[in-house]
């Protein structure tokens, strides 16, 4: 048995069946995805992006922008609105 493993039951629970993770094990936050390799079942947590590692992942936009009128806007009378 390879020294990273651990032996552990399988239960039921309603209709699913389920493992007990062990604390050593266990996996950041409150989702996973599990996929059958062959005979093994993988279970790898899921990251949801951060906002800058999406950003980065997206290319840069090459194009050239209008250059466009920077006023300010209309005053609003807040009693007729």
């Amino acid at each position: 048995m390879d020294p990273r493993s651990r032996h552990v039951r399988l239960f039921k629970n309603g209709r699913n069946q389920a493992v007990r993770i062990p604390r050593e094990m266990e996996l950041p936050g409150d989702e996973a995805v599990i996929y059958r390799d062959g005979q093994r079942l993988i279970i790898e947590p899921t990251q949801r992006p951060s906002l800058g590692r999406l950003l980065a992942s997206w290319d840069p936009i090459d194009t050239d922008w209008p250059d466009t009128e920077d006023r300010p806007p209309e005053p609003v009378d807040p009693v007729e609105a």
